[in-house]
């Protein structure tokens, strides 16, 4: 790629500002919301329990039709107990003398106030309690580094993200070292695992069919140069900054190193870049923009800038030698030859 074609970026305060607002997470309490208590809505494939009492004389069931641990006496409400239900693919259930109802999509206490309405005229005062006896709707499926990936039941109480990550005995790496992705419909959604224990927010109730995703992403950078060390430099997905980076590989070397020339090479989001930038700028297959931003050491001010300014994943840093570092070199390389010969001369006779 010609040159002409990379842009070279000047680091200013102006500019860290843009390029932290273009990186700024999206949030689960933003993206995707704290959402309901999903177990208390019946699915397709749950299997509930229906009992059903009449008040004495029983009309329709009959003294024939009661469960004995659900009556007393015979001058009390007698109680049925139906065969266990499953709801169908159709999301309907059938009960005698009531007929086909949906139970899909709805509550427990919404479907017993319809087989009541229904039965009202038929059965003699009659009450009715649903109860899912099994979940096989309401589940979160948990894969990726954690403990044992698992279809994980959320009921009524509303389990949380961090809930769900512990019933699978939680991740296997570092926690700071940990991205969680969470999948919901079409809607798609990442935080480090350390951002969502910190604000409480983002422990959001998970809904039915939502997939987490523990991901164990050790982010680096490339440190070359006349730096301390040239090293690939790994850190936590939580952010590094420029500061902590030339922290991170002990800093320039002082008599190599051109302090106006330390430069961060970036496959930038357009997003971050200023407009006139941007309009014009190649762009590389993945839709980035290749870019050098160039730091400016011997400006104070740029030390308070490199203290937001965010490093990010695959970044190279690369510090140029001082316009002098070469010719010392040289001179180094030539007394090296030198000096040699002479001192074999004035050691002969």
């Amino acid at each position: 790629m010609a040159n002409a074609s990379i842009k070279i970026i000047d680091v200013s305060d102006a500019v860290a500002r843009r390029v932290i607002a273009s990186k700024r997470d999206s949030l689960f309490s933003e993206a995707l919301g704290d959402g309901y208590a999903a177990g208390s809505i019946i699915g397709r494939g749950d299997v509930l329990d229906i009992a059903i009492w009449e008040a004495p004389p029983a009309a329709l069931f009959g003294a024939a039709g009661g469960d004995a641990r659900l009556t007393s006496s015979s001058t009390t409400a007698r109680g049925t107990t139906l065969p266990e239900q499953m709801v169908s693919t159709e999301g309907r259930i059938n009960i005698p003398f009531v007929g086909s109802i949906v139970a899909a999509g709805r509550t427990s206490s919404q479907i017993e106030r319809e087989i009541a309405n229904r039965l009202a005229g038929k059965a003699h005062m009659p009450q009715v309690i649903v109860r899912l006896v099994r979940n096989a709707s309401s589940n979160v499926t948990v894969v990726g580094d954690v403990a044992s990936s698992a279809r994980v039941p959320v009921t009524a109480k509303g389990e949380r993200l961090l809930d769900v990550l512990a019933t699978v005995g939680g991740v296997k790496q570092p926690i700071g070292k940990m991205t969680i992705q969470i999948t919901r419909g079409l809607k798609n959604a990442s935080m480090p695992l350390s951002a969502v224990i910190r604000d409480p927010r983002q422990n959001i109730r998970l809904q039915p069919d939502d997939v987490v995703t523990a991901l164990f992403q050790p982010y680096s950078f490339t440190a070359l140069g006349a730096t301390g060390r040239n090293e690939e430099v790994v850190f936590e997905g939580t952010g590094l900054t420029l500061a902590q980076a030339m922290g991170r590989f002990a800093g320039i070397q002082d008599q190599r190193a051109d302090v106006k020339g330390v430069f961060l090479f970036r496959l930038e989001d357009p997003a971050a870049l200023d407009p006139a930038i941007r309009d014009g700028a190649q762009l590389t297959p993945d839709g980035k923009v290749p870019v050098i931003y160039r730091i400016n050491l011997k400006d104070p001010a740029t030390f308070f800038v490199a203290q937001s300014f965010p490093i990010h994943d695959k970044d190279v840093i690369y510090v140029s030698n001082a316009p002098l570092a070469d010719v010392q070199k040289f001179v180094s390389i030539i007394s090296s030859t030198i000096f040699p010969i002479a001192t074999v001369s004035t050691a002969l006779p």
